[in-house]
């Protein structure tokens, strides 16, 4: 299994729309990439304002997801919710 991490490093001056990242962009993103799942943190103390974590069956699979014509209009919606340049991470879920 494969996690694709986006996190939101708290800045000076930056804005970020929980309402609208939870209700749209996320959704938006699931729905482009196959309905893959999607766990949303909303920060409370630490480095990061939000994350979002989609799970995929491979590599492989999250490679195919990132390909299709609609990741443009996912990555273009950014702009729509916040000024933080995101920060990604991908990662092999290793728990049982």
């Amino acid at each position: 299994m494969i996690r694709l991490s986006v996190f939101y490093p708290a800045t000076d001056g930056a804005s970020f729309d929980h309402d609208y990242y939870r209700d749209h962009h996320v959704p938006l993103a699931s729905s482009t990439w196959g309905g893959a799942p999607a766990e949303i943190d909303k920060g409370v103390d630490g480095p990061y304002v939000a994350a979002v974590h989609f799970t995929f069956d491979s590599v492989e699979a999250m490679g195919a997801a990132m390909g299709v014509p609609g990741t443009g209009d996912v990555l273009a919606d950014v702009a729509n919710y916040t000024t933080i340049t995101p920060v990604m991470q991908t990662s092999e879920i290793v728990t049982p």
